[in-house]
């Protein structure tokens, strides 16, 4: 039997290598077999950054089983998630761990496990062309999941003017921030089938759609609010003259009440104290004696007061 050199190995291996490398990539890149229930993008350009805000809302399908693990790729250029949560039943969103490992040129792919079935992922794309005052965007779905109902929402920068979307949508809406949005829906897509987005428009300035956002009532000021205030504050001095009234009249009571609990110590309801009376010394036979405490004159043989009590001096 013929022996194989060293050099015929190598090269065997290498050629083994290059042959069944692309399909380890492509049974690495292969989805879960389920469809998302829903997408939701929405392109923000020029809103905080000088760049182009993409934020992705996933819905997956009810009978998925959770917790799940996902690949989303979003271009390479874009470096790492700006943000990427799951929200929990109570609404919140909860940040999650993820890696990012780099495909080739065009894309990175983002993988993580879901614990929910909302999933927000966020990312800067630099990729947003400025000539002059003409703005230009491309925005691709790589097709990563198949997509039961795919929804992208292109928000229109604040100064901009003469909108152009491609494929084309007059479809448009204006949030409570006071913005527009162009809507493009697509009814299905399947695994591996991109989606592409063209947007082009003018704006005279590098100005960010954030910074200019003005703080906005809660509630609409309308006729009946700006009619009441001055009856409001015409009434405000006879609300006031009628507490210095009430104050004056509680004052009042206050005193009479006083006057009646606390009254001085009259004659009736002072403590009686008894008087010691004692006849003048001239009056007084010899041998007699009287109690020094009280004055009550003593019996002879008496050691104590008859009426005191008091110990007497003999």
């Amino acid at each position: 039997m013929r022996r194989i050199s060293t050099a015929h190995a190598y090269v065997l291996i290498f050629l083994f290598g290059w042959v069944f490398a692309p399909l380890k990539t492509a049974m690495a890149q292969v989805p879960p077999p389920f469809t998302l229930r829903s997408l939701e993008v929405d392109i923000w350009p020029e809103y905080d950054r000088p760049s182009v805000l993409v934020i992705y809302h996933l819905t997956l399908p009810s009978d998925v089983a959770l917790p799940v693990d996902l690949r989303i790729r979003i271009p390479s250029v874009a470096g790492e998630p700006h943000a990427l949560a799951v929200r929990e039943a109570d609404g919140s969103l909860i940040t999650i761990a993820y890696t990012r490992n780099e495909l080739d040129d065009e894309w990175s792919e983002i993988v993580f496990t879901a614990t929910a079935p909302e999933i927000q992922l966020e990312y800067y794309d630099p990729t947003l062309k400025k000539e002059g005052s003409q703005r230009t965007l491309n925005y691709r779905w790589s097709g990563d999941y198949a997509v039961e109902t795919l929804t992208i929402q292109i928000q229109q920068p604040l100064g901009a003017t003469e909108m152009k979307i491609t494929p084309n949508t007059t479809n448009f809406t204006v949030g409570k921030d006071g913005l527009t949005y162009y809507v493009t829906q697509v009814d299905s897509l399947a695994a591996g089938q991109s989606f592409e987005v063209n947007v082009r428009y003018q704006k005279p300035n590098d100005s960010l759609t954030a910074e200019s956002l003005q703080v906005q009532p809660s509630a609409p000021v309308g006729s009946a609010t700006l009619s009441t205030t001055p009856a409001a504050v015409n009434f405000l001095p006879w609300l006031l003259a009628g507490l210095g009234v009430l104050l004056i009249g509680g004052a009042v009571v206050w005193w009479f009440w006083q006057e009646r609990t606390v009254r001085p110590l009259t004659k009736t309801n002072r403590p009686r104290r008894r008087r010691l009376v004692i006849e003048p010394q001239e009056a007084i036979p010899a041998g007699v004696v009287y109690c020094h405490h009280c004055g009550k004159r003593a019996m002879p043989g008496d050691r104590f007061c008859r009426a005191c009590g008091t110990k007497l001096r003999q």
